[in-house]
């Protein structure tokens, strides 16, 4: 059962999935559109990648502001969402992204990657931070159930 976790920007869409068992998240591509309303091709990848994973569920990064307000941003992930189950059919969660950003970053600079180069690096680490989250939830949810 492969889950895909996306964080969902206004020009890029990161992309991860987990391995077969659903333990660990590993980051796979960065899609890239030239306007934040160009979704065709966007979705049209999401759906190539869909298939070559054989995912069953997607985790959507869900940015809401630090006092847990739902700001553009968040609205747009929440259509993102819809557009997301219609084309798919698959069940679409949204998952808390706050700091995912922030924390992608912090690794990369730990990890000593040049500043120009951290950006076409983050948005992939931040789907990795959001369906690694996810998971983890689900894994302690077993362990209590």
């Amino acid at each position: 059962m492969r889950i895909m976790g996306l964080d969902y920007g206004s020009k890029t869409v990161g992309v991860a999935v987990s391995d077969p068992l659903g333990l660990t998240a590993q980051g796979i591509e960065i899609i890239r559109r030239k306007a934040e309303n160009k979704q065709r091709q966007t979705l049209a990848r999401i759906d190539e990648l869909i298939a070559e994973y054989q995912v069953e569920s997607i985790v959507l990064g869900f940015p809401k502001h630090m006092n847990n307000d739902i700001g553009d941003r968040a609205e747009k992930s929440l259509e993102f969402q819809e557009l997301l189950k219609k084309r798919t059919g698959l069940e679409v969660v949204m998952w808390d992204e706050r700091l995912t950003t922030v924390e992608a970053n912090r690794t990369l600079m730990e990890a000593k990657v040049r500043r120009e180069d951290r950006k076409q690096y983050v948005d992939q680490l931040a789907a990795v931070f959001i369906l690694q989250g996810y998971l983890d939830f689900l894994a302690h949810e077993k362990q209590k159930g």
